[in-house]
């Protein structure tokens, strides 16, 4: 008999142990936070981005190294560009109007 009470009480300490490791062990906040960023068209000269900390940056030197392809579409070449440089900094696609495009990127916890 004192075996069988021996048994059930290291089993129940051990579930408790168990539940409170795993308990602990879980996010507090399991919600995914972004950052977001603006590109907005004003042509090749005046296409900007808007940071998520707010600043403006003017892509005008990085679309004007690059050269327009005959036959395309200046917009569409131009925010495909900006589109990319933006990319590389750990940005997604998130959404669009006619004049901007709007990136997404996890924020560090």
């Amino acid at each position: 008999m004192k075996k069988n009470v021996s048994l059930l009480i290291g089993t129940t300490m051990a579930l408790v142990v168990l539940y409170l490791i795993t308990a602990s062990g879980a996010e507090s906040n399991p919600f995914q936070s972004y950052e977001f960023a603006t590109i907005r068209w004003g042509g090749r000269d005046n296409t900007h981005l808007i940071r998520p900390s707010g600043k403006v940056e003017m892509l005008r030197s990085l679309l004007s190294r690059t050269p327009r392809p005959e036959h395309t579409d200046e917009r569409s070449y131009y925010m495909n560009i900006a589109m990319n440089a933006v990319a590389k900094e750990g940005f997604e696609f998130a959404g669009m109007t006619n004049d901007e495009i709007v990136m997404k990127r996890p924020m560090p916890r």
